[in-house]
């Protein structure tokens, strides 16, 4: 037996026992078992702290002596008893022995094991039920889940990114486009990857030394409350074994990513746009602020295996340089729903079903919107979507309020060119520029990528170049702002 059959071989006894496959960081303590390595080794390999990786090993080792029906299995002694236990003809859970001849990792599953009898259910029960390491939330930022529609693409993304310990992922998009409820949605299909999972809000634009210390605040708390090992004694005095972790004393950035470091954090951070200044292109912070990015840059390059979500209507000037293919940095940029979309029209009660899809499409699928010009379909045309949509102007309503925050933040040159966009009907070519704009081409370039990065223009290939133009909804909104001034 080899240590990839052992793995296997412990991974099917589990999940015959419990119910639930081994996780990736039992798995790496059995594999370090198997090759003799220390609990200091594993805890360097995996950055956590040896009294974390002790203290998951215990109860890993107390599930595997219910299981093997073994008092003592032990890091010591593992290896030496699966092997004699594999290759036995006999194997034992609690009181009951099933002749199974030599068994096999791929048989052991689908085995058919007599039922405890209650006080070994019991014994069972009382030694395995913490056998999995308590996951800490805090959500209390976080708003209440709404309406999710499917985004298993985005989920299956997210979740390969934090499963191949992606640091610093930014999910991007415009306000409504589901960013938060995405990452809602995200956080019970990996919070068993993590120790400790915080949801922040930077919507009071907070400076960063106040949420580097209410980070630490609850990371430091939760580590005192839920220490990992008993207290040792020497003579009858107590011995308070060494900290792995930082006391709160030592904050600031050095204090969070040591944190980061000794466990795996997962940190979500809302309503990053709110620390960038308006009337400077997209990602450039307030003053005083600009240690945020020191902050972003550092956690993206340090050595760790936790994670930092940024939610943002606009991508911070430094992830451009930090992310890249093999790089432990990544943007998702969130569009619109497909047909998955036409669920908010069912709830909305809308009718003419082969409507939905050109409501769709002139809303880009956003999910918010879509649910603001649904409750006017319903208000003011009695649902029916065909007589709205026969009206040549692109109806807007509560839509205003919201484009008006996004589109207020600006810089002149910026509304310069989107005014520009607002009267083309078809894409630009940007080395076509209007003498109006009174911009030299770099100067355009600068523009359309702080735009972009806004997730307030399109890029469309024609003839091999790159053209742009605006959502029709920002167009409209334009337009209108326009007319009202003259």
């Amino acid at each position: 037996m080899d240590v990839e059959e052992a793995l296997k071989f412990t991974d099917n006894l589990a999940l015959t026992t419990t119910g639930k496959h081994l996780d990736s960081l039992q798995k790496a303590i059995l594999r370090g078992a198997w090759n003799n390595q220390k609990y200091k080794e594993i805890a360097q390999h995996h950055n956590r702290s040896e009294k974390y990786i002790k203290e998951v090993g215990f109860k890993l080792w107390k599930l595997l002596s219910v299981a093997l029906g073994e008092e003592q299995v032990s890091k010591a002694n593992f290896r030496e008893k699966l092997e004699n236990w594999r290759f036995s003809n006999i194997s034992c859970f609690g009181k009951d022995y099933i002749q199974i001849g030599s068994v096999s990792a791929e048989t052991l599953h689908s085995l058919k094991i007599s039922q405890p009898e209650p006080q070994d259910q019991d014994r069972f029960n009382e030694k395995t039920s913490n056998s999995e390491p308590k996951i800490h939330l805090d959500l209390g930022d976080a708003p209440e889940p709404n309406l999710f529609y499917n985004r298993t693409s985005e989920l299956s993304t997210l979740e390969n990114w934090i499963l191949a310990r992606t640091r610093l992922i930014t999910i991007l998009g415009l306000s409504g486009i589901g960013k938060t409820a995405l990452t809602l949605q995200l956080i019970p299909q990996i919070q068993h990857e993590f120790d400790y999972i915080i949801w922040r809000s930077l919507r009071n634009s907070p400076p960063l030394a106040s949420l580097q210390t209410d980070l630490i605040k609850f990371l430091s708390q939760q580590q005192e409350t839920n220490p990992p090992n008993p207290p040792l004694s020497r003579g009858g005095e107590e011995i308070k074994p060494p900290s792995l972790s930082p006391p709160l004393s030592k904050g600031g950035l050095g204090g969070v990513i040591n944190y980061l470091r000794s466990h795996r954090c997962l940190i979500i951070l809302d309503d990053i746009q709110t620390i960038f200044s308006s009337g400077q292109l997209a990602g450039n912070y307030q003053p005083g602020y600009e240690n945020y990015g020191t902050f972003f840059k550092q956690i993206a390059e340090s050595s760790h295996n936790s994670c930092l979500i940024l939610l943002s209507w606009e991508k911070p000037r430094e992830i451009a340089t930090l992310e890249g293919e093999n790089r432990p940095c990544k943007s998702l940029q969130l569009n619109g729903l497909g047909q998955e979309a036409q669920e908010i029209f069912r709830e909305k009660g809308l009718g003419e079903p082969e409507k939905w899809s050109a409501l769709i499409d002139l809303y880009r699928g956003n999910p918010s919107w879509l649910n603001i010009i649904a409750t006017l379909i319903q208000d003011l045309f009695g649902g029916s979507v065909s007589e709205f949509l026969s009206y040549d102007t692109l109806f807007l309503g509560d839509l205003e309020s919201l484009l008006e925050q996004q589109c207020d933040r600006l810089t002149a040159s910026e509304q310069k060119v989107m005014g520009w966009l607002a009267s083309t009907s078809e894409p630009a070519d940007i080395s076509k520029i209007p003498e109006k704009l009174q911009l030299s081409p770099p100067e355009l370039l600068k523009v359309i990528q702080s735009l972009g990065r806004r997730s307030l223009v399109e890029t469309v290939k024609q003839n091999g170049r790159s053209h742009f133009t605006i959502l029709p909804v920002i167009r409209e909104y334009i337009i209108n702002k326009t007319r009202n001034k003259n």
